[in-house]
Order: C-alpha cells, then structure tokens, then sequence
C-alpha cells in the first residue's frame, strides 16, 4: 500500500482547525513540526524530547503533516483539504503562507516515524505525559502519570494550550469536583482530572474518532470509572450544574457556547478555557463578562491564552 504524506505550512493558530480537516479527510494521524519547539526552554527530566533536529522544522510557523492512502481519488481530497483551509479565511483564522506540499512515502516508514518525536514530557511539578509505548518511572509517590496513545491523533498533551488547561488543572480543580471536558480530543484533560481527585466527569467530543480514542485512552489510564465519554456538540443539551468546567477549544468557539456555559455552572463555579490566540483574547474576555464571569487568572505560553473564570451568577 502507497502513502502521500500531505505538508501544510500555515501559524499556530491555524494548527487545531488545519488538524481538524486533516482528520475528515480521512487521516488517521498527524504530525506537528512546530518552530517554537527549538527555542522552548524544556524541564529537565525529559530525556529524549530535547533531541530536535532543526532541519525537521520550518524556519517560522508550523508544518502539519498527515498521511493520506495513493489511490484514484487522491487528488480530489488534496483539492478539498486545499478549499477546507481557504475556508477558514472567513472565520478570522490566520493561515499564515498554506504553502501545501505532497510527498510519497512507504507504509513502514508513514507507521512508525512520528512516534520518534514523543518523548515523556513533565507536564507540571507533578504531572507527566507518556506515550504508552515508552517506559516511565515516576519521581516521588506525589508524581501523577498520564499514558497517552496519540495514534489516532487527537494530540499528545504537549501542546502549550493543553499544558496550560493541566496547570490551571493542577492549581484551581478541588477534589471531587464535578467536571465537564468540552472538547476532550484525547482525554488528556479528563485523565488528569481524575488523577487529580474528581470523581464525577463527563467528556464530550463531536467528533465520534475523537470519542474512540478518549474512551481508550481514559480505560488505559484506569480512569473509566469516574469519565464518561460521549459524541455531543459543545454544551447543547447538557444538564449541570457542574462545579468546573474546561475546554480546550478555538476563541470563537468559546465565544459561541459562553451562554450555554453560564447555564450549566454553578456560582462561584470555574471554567478554564484555552486555544485563545492573543489577537483574540480581548474578545473572549468581554463575551465572559457578559456572562457574569470574572478572570481571576490569564495564564500565557508562546502565542497563546488560557483563561481562569469564575462565574457570579
């Protein structure tokens, strides 16, 4: 079986939706070369992820790669992958230069080469991230564990936006919080969730893929008896009230289900929010606050904004 694997050079901000495309598609991984990597300052303690080679990245932006199956319609789907990003254009998404490019490659090498570039990664003071795959000892008896197939490519949990939804996590979740995970990709927000002392969450996702790899990977991590997983859009037709709710989502997304949200929290309840671009921070902060939330936290790293809420309804 013949492979292409599909580049597309486009901004930060362009990663989460290009990536959503990427799937419908009919991808069944994705690979992130991100330039900001070679310049983050890395914990110690995470072995191999240091070990970056500058010429897999793009001088600026990011590369997005998938991998697509050669066959007599392969050129449609590029076509529509191509009209896809065009689109987002008109939802106020930076592209950046979409310079697209397609590349044949061996099945061999498509199954195995980006499994090179996810290492365990230390999340917070307590938290790691680790590929199924990879052997982890943990540190202290406090270290708290995440094991993550990201095959199915809902992401890593390395992220700047995931790893600031974790610290916020970390700080502001108490135990036995019921929670609600909008958007929960993986499940990496609902897992850590877990390990930090909720008992009581509920995981949502549209994309019914999505769903799959979050319900695999919260059993993976023996957390299946306190998540449920299911296919829903955002908050519609959710019953609350829930003392924290978090989303890792697009700015205009969030803009979009802020009343929703409000309906289901309880007061004094908190929200955390990421995948905010800095050029739209402001908007999303004034749609809260229409919604009686109050910032009490704007957490930053690289381009992007996490958003500690607490609603005063």
């Amino acid at each position: 079986m013949k492979w292409s694997e599909i580049c597309i050079h486009t901004t930060h901000e362009a990663v989460e939706p290009v990536s959503n495309i990427l799937h419908e598609a009919g991808s069944s991984g994705v690979v992130i070369e991100d330039s900001e990597d070679l310049k983050r300052e890395w914990p110690e303690g995470t072995g191999e992820i240091y070990e970056l080679n500058p010429d897999d990245y793009p001088e600026e932006g990011v590369n997005v790669k998938a991998y697509l199956q050669v066959n007599s319609f392969l050129g449609e789907t590029v076509e529509t992958i191509k009209a896809s990003i065009n689109n987002l254009l008109l939802y106020d998404i930076d592209v950046g230069p979409n310079e697209i490019t397609l590349t044949e490659v061996r099945e061999e090498d498509w199954a195995t080469a980006w499994k090179k570039y996810y290492k365990p990664v230390k999340i917070t003071d307590r938290i790691t991230i680790t590929p199924t795959w990879e052997t982890y000892e943990a540190e202290s008896q406090d270290d708290l564990i995440i094991e993550l197939d990201p095959g199915m490519a809902f992401g890593t949990g390395t992220h700047p936006t995931t790893v600031l939804c974790i610290q916020a996590l970390e700080k502001y979740l108490q135990p036995r919080d019921k929670m609600l995970d909008v958007g929960t990709g993986s499940g990496v927000l609902s897992i850590a969730a877990a390990k930090l002392g909720s008992d009581d969450i509920l995981a949502v996702d549209l994309d019914d893929v999505a769903v799959k790899s979050a319900k695999q990977n919260i059993k993976g991590n023996k957390a299946d008896d306190v998540v449920t997983v299911k296919q829903n859009n955002l908050v519609d037709h959710i019953k609350g009230p829930y003392d924290f709710i978090v989303g890792n989502l697009l700015a205009d997304i969030v803009i979009r289900m802020s009343e929703g949200v409000a309906s289901i929290i309880k007061p004094g309840g908190i929200m955390v929010t990421s995948g905010i671009i800095q050029n739209k921070k402001d908007q999303v902060i004034q749609a809260l606050r229409h919604q009686q939330f109050t910032v009490i936290e704007t957490m930053e790293q690289e381009d992007w904004v996490a958003l500690v809420v607490k609603y005063q309804g």
